[in-house]
């Protein structure tokens, strides 16, 4: 772990292992921490937020640009233990380092566009001004589905806006974090201002964050079960949060699109890290009308992908991160199936070439797909694509809002006023218009209803980590 400028073991003395999920085999093992270990983290970053706090927008700039240049340096070697220990295609893990160190770069100029204002005054012996000051130290929490760029997406508006960070890595993935620590140390950054807490257990971590008087906000992207749970529990004491929850993103196809176009897209987003994504599309809505067309082309395409290990070349589907999520992948197909789907691929466990000793379940693609069936519902978080078919504009997007979620969602239409009603109607906070990737390091993310509050990235990003301070002056 990574505690006041200093690389130690737990205070229990124990630590745990990690495994790769494509092979089962061990490939690390870090420090099990527990409360003590997290105390301590929070009391370093407190004694560090006395000081950080008062540097200058330049000097927290300068941190974030030499960090910024270790990662693009450190690429590959960032890479490939994504891939091993995260399981995703080396060519996605190589895109997410290159995501996450955008993060780095955006915030180290975000840094200097803190602005205050002034205001009028209605009296004329009183003046106005308004600044915006760091919230103070945050607890961040963060998923194994992106291990590093929610690390950077996190801690970057957090150093710029000059707070202080207590990290807690995925039990999954803390390698990644290990990684990113050491660049942060590279980078000359003062004792306490970054820490690092692995656990195993992350429970006790968690009840630390939101209990601890000394943390003043907390940021979490993960389930939205666990993040209820977060937010309850921080809410009693106050405290500021970030939430990036889980999602259940609609892909609407109109009749007037191209079908085979959109099911190229569709086949590249819905089976990105294997399906293990916030914004995965989980129900693809397309226009009878050229429902055949669009099925036959993405099943053409899912079925020229190949499971595997990722450091392998030509390998576009990864593991699932454990058993439990093969098997919630796998019960959904077969509940499906028993209640009318048409299995049109896919739609069983990978086994063969080694595939065995990890957790691989084949790209499936699903069509007559139901309201009463669990994968309408349930987010997936794996590689199935159901289809459902709909004949209007009205009847698709109460059906595509129909859900507690609203992260992600996505239209095809050629027709701008449709695209206009349709980004306008829909109740989600991000939202393509013939596009598959509508992120960036530049731009908000973020989701309404269940799938979480506040947003990250964008100068939305760095606003939650700052409190606004108005001084009225009579002169």
């Amino acid at each position: 772990m990574y505690i006041n400028g200093q690389w130690c073991e737990a205070k229990s003395g124990t630590r745990f292992d990690v495994t790769n999920p494509a092979t089962g085999e061990v490939i690390g093992d870090v420090p099990n921490g527990g409360r003590e270990d997290v105390v301590a983290a929070i009391d370093a970053a407190a004694e560090a937020f006395k000081t950080w706090s008062k540097t200058t927008a330049y000097q927290r700039s300068a941190f974030l640009y030499r960090a910024y240049n270790l990662m693009i340096e450190k690429k590959e070697h960032l890479a490939v233990t994504m891939t091993k220990e995260q399981g995703k295609p080396l060519k996605a893990s190589r895109n997410e380092v290159q995501y996450g160190a955008d993060f780095l770069l955006w915030y180290a100029e975000e840094a200097k566009r803190i602005y205050g204002e002034t205001l009028p005054a209605p009296r004329g012996d009183q003046r106005f001004m308004v600044q915006q000051h760091p919230v103070g130290v945050v607890g961040a929490i963060t998923p194994w589905n992106y291990p590093i760029s929610m690390i950077t997406r996190k801690v970057g508006p957090a150093l710029a806006a000059g707070c202080t960070v207590v990290l807690k890595p995925a039990e999954a993935t803390p390698l990644c974090a290990v990684e990113m620590y050491k660049i942060f140390e590279e980078a000359g950054l003062p004792a306490g201002v970054v820490n690092l807490v692995t656990a195993e257990k992350p429970a006790e971590i968690g009840e630390e964050f939101t209990n601890n008087p000394k943390i003043a906000k907390l940021t979490f992207t993960g389930s939205t079960g666990v993040g209820k749970m977060l937010n309850q529990a921080a809410a009693a004491n106050m405290k500021r949060v970030s939430m990036e929850l889980g999602g259940h993103a609609p892909f609407i196809v109109c009749d007037d699109a191209d079908p085979e176009h959109a099911a190229k897209g569709v086949s590249l987003v819905k089976f990105l890290n294997t399906g293990q994504a916030c914004i995965s599309p989980n129900r693809l809505f397309v226009h009878k009308s050229i429902a055949e067309p669009f099925i036959e082309t993405l099943e053409a395409r899912v079925r020229k992908m190949r499971g595997g290990n990722g450091l392998e070349d030509g390998i576009s589907i990864g593991p699932l991160v454990n058993e439990a999520a093969v098997a919630k992948v796998d019960n959904q197909v077969k509940d499906a199936i028993s209640k009318g789907a048409r299995l049109v691929c896919g739609g069983h466990r990978l086994m063969d070439n080694g595939m065995d000793k990890g957790h691989f379940y084949a790209p499936t693609v699903l069509a007559d797909v139901t309201e009463d069936m669990l994968i309408y519902r349930e987010e997936t978080f794996g590689p199935v694509a159901p289809v459902l078919t709909f004949e209007s504009e009205e009847e698709v997007l109460e059906k595509a809002n129909d859900t507690n979620y609203g992260l992600a969602a996505y239209i095809y239409t050629p027709n701008i006023d449709r695209a206009f009603r349709m980004f306008e109607g829909l109740k989600f906070g991000i939202i393509g218009i013939n596009d598959i990737n509508p992120t960036a390091a530049a731009a908000p993310f973020g989701g309404m209803k269940e799938s979480g509050l506040g947003r990250e990235g964008g100068h939305e990003g760095i606003a939650e980590y700052l409190e606004t301070k108005l001084g009225g002056f009579s002169i």
